[in-house]
């Protein structure tokens, strides 16, 4: 569940636990998994094929980053993101710690590659773990956005 959301520097989070997608490819040396791959796990740039809804974790510091299989750079994200978002976060092993994560899936790849925002917000929200979003939208926003798309109101945002 989406309990938090926070405007500030996903690296200079409290939360002991990082979660972000990456690719069933496994070329993930752009966008924020580029990021995490130059500066802090450089293996993840080149990790080979895995199967979505894989996580793959490596604890650097104090910080365990978690790379969620989601999504595909030559079939996209599908029709269940928010299934695989749910299963994804469910299967990090954060022994009910709290897990700091941006918002996947509106950079420049999950845009091409139809991310849908929407619902993979739903994912978080329906997830077990206690989920830290970094991104500009307000707790509301997101609490507003999973009633909509789960049925919950009427009121619909474009």
């Amino acid at each position: 569940m989406v309990i938090k959301s926070i405007q500030d520097d996903i690296f200079n989070s409290k939360a002991k636990h990082i979660a972000f997608a990456i690719n069933t490819e496994g070329y993930n040396d752009s966008g924020f998994a580029g990021k995490v791959s130059s500066e802090y796990w450089p293996e993840l740039a080149n990790c080979g094929k895995n199967e979505i809804g894989t996580v793959l974790s490596k604890t650097i510091g104090d910080k365990t980053f978690h790379a969620l299989v989601c999504h595909s750079l030559h079939n996209g994200w599908g029709e269940n993101q928010a299934d695989i978002i749910k299963e994804c976060f469910d299967n990090i092993p954060a022994n009910e710690e709290e897990i700091a994560t941006i918002a996947i899936g509106t950079g420049f790849v999950g845009m091409l590659g139809g991310a849908d925002f929407r619902q993979i917000v739903c994912g978080m929200h329906d997830s077990k773990q206690q989920i830290m979003l970094y991104s500009n939208y307000t707790l509301e926003a997101v609490i507003n956005c999973y009633n909509e798309e789960k049925g919950y109101t009427k009121r619909k945002i474009k």
